[in-house]
């Protein structure tokens, strides 16, 4: 290895801040990995700089999330009414912002660029051609494989889209995948190299999941204790598949209807959801099941767990997860899972033992699964038992530790192979892309 230490890290993560409330327009799971990854890498030693667009003339120009971890909001297009789909008419706005804080420092202050999805991914292949430093990307979704799993009703990924993602896997230095599936897709849809992917899980903060009192945590959201809770987390759209959940438990009280169930869903619209955002206040009332549902807005993380603590099952009814961390989150919170055996849910939730997998979305087979998991209570108190030993295999320590070896390797093989330098024809080619681009003058 070159004897270049890693220092200093910048995360590009466009087009949703770490700190946004997850559940919410564009924020889920990848903001919490952002964010809690940033923070473990900290502890050991490595600065991390986020870099992210701003959505508030109020956004301060720099925060610090944690000791060690900046997060920069840059300025690029408007700060409010800008839909996901046109992010890329700010590309060369978010680079030259990028572009322009390094700029500030002496040559060499990053010592890698750490991209999150596809967008990022595009200003990290600039930004890594201009400084001269290793680009490690990480996807979260595909678009090809969004596409070949879509919700009824929602629209596909863009060919533009697909487009960017080819060419973020062609540059890019290494590929963080979250599961061994994953990788194997960058590798048949995108033609990646094997050699050239990293498989680091994500995971939970299991110091704020951890196991509770039911009773306690029901109380604190006004759940009758003698309820049973099925509680759905996430963001209202149709790719995560909310009506899934809603309509099996509309067919299980059709099939018995003295059963006490409740539902629990905690989430904001989001993405084609927008559209609609009552819509899933209006398909309860459709099915008739509107008393037997609760709706609650997006939580913070220590009102989630309370969340998973009071229920007696979490669904994941998602048509595309590339990992799932509700579903780890929920376990580790010693709840059981029901999930759609998707992308990463399938190494997520072991089925039989911590939750159990549905094969499709059918309702029928959703009010199956879920009835016997309800019914067979003695099941269901060994799979709470066994749901946060199987969590704590996924907790952010390991995922730092997983993207500190990444990162070891990317600059191990670029330093070696690029032998980057003021005059390299690497940063000659990533001055020419800015040039055409805008984002340079001289």
């Amino acid at each position: 290895m070159s004897g270049r230490q890693l220092n200093r890290v910048a995360v590009l993560s466009l087009h949703t801040s770490p700190l946004a409330q997850p559940g919410m327009g564009d924020a889920g799971g990848m903001n919490v990995y952002v964010l809690q990854s940033a923070k473990e890498l900290a502890k050991r030693g490595v600065e991390v700089e986020i870099f992210t667009r701003a959505t508030s003339s109020a956004d301060e120009p720099v925060t610090e999330a944690a000791p060690g971890v900046l997060v920069r909001n840059i300025v690029a297009g408007p700060f409010e009414g800008l839909d996901k789909q046109d992010l890329p008419t700010q590309l060369c706005a978010f680079a030259a912002g990028v572009l322009r804080e390094e700029a500030r420092h002496d040559v060499g202050y990053y010592d890698l660029v750490h991209s999150h999805y596809w967008l990022s991914g595009q200003v990290g292949w600039l930004a890594r051609d201009r400084w001269g430093v290793p680009l490690v990307h990480t996807a979260h979704t595909l678009a090809a494989v969004k596409n070949a799993s879509m919700a009824a009703g929602d629209s596909p990924e863009p060919a533009a889209r697909q487009i960017g993602e080819q060419q973020v896997v062609a540059e890019a230095d290494r590929l963080i995948a979250n599961t061994s599936g994953e990788a194997q897709q960058l590798v048949d849809i995108y033609g990646a190299s094997p050699d050239s992917i990293d498989v680091v899980a994500p995971g939970a903060d299991l110091t704020r999941y951890r196991p509770g009192e039911m009773k306690a945590a029901r109380a604190e959201f006004g759940i009758d204790p003698s309820e049973t809770v099925v509680a759905f987390v996430g963001r209202i759209q149709p790719l995560k598949a909310p009506d899934v959940l809603l309509r099996a438990a509309a067919e299980l009280l059709a099939r018995d209807p003295s059963v006490p169930l409740r539902i629990l869903v905690v989430g904001g619209p989001s993405g084609s959801g927008m559209d609609r955002p009552d819509s899933l206040i209006e398909l309860a009332a459709a099915l008739g099941i509107s008393a037997r549902v609760t709706f609650l807005p997006p939580q913070r993380s220590e009102k989630l767990a309370q969340i998973y603590r009071a229920a007696d099952v979490v669904a994941v009814p998602s048509y595309n997860e590339s990992f799932g961390l509700v579903a780890i989150e929920a376990q580790a919170c010693g709840t059981p899972v029901i999930a759609a055996d998707v992308g990463g849910l399938g190494v997520a939730v072991r089925s039989g033992e911590t939750g159990v997998l549905v094969q499709g979305h059918r309702t029928e087979d959703w009010a199956t699964a879920l009835g016997n998991m309800l019914r067979d209570r003695t099941a269901l108190a060994h799979m709470a038992s066994a749901a946060p030993i199987h969590a704590a295999d996924f907790s952010w320590e390991h995922t730092a530790e997983g993207l500190m070896e990444s990162y070891r390797a990317a600059k191990f093989h670029f330093d070696r192979h690029e032998a980057p330098s003021e005059f390299s024809p690497r940063r000659a080619r990533g001055l020419w892309k800015l040039r055409r681009a805008g984002a340079v003058t001289a």
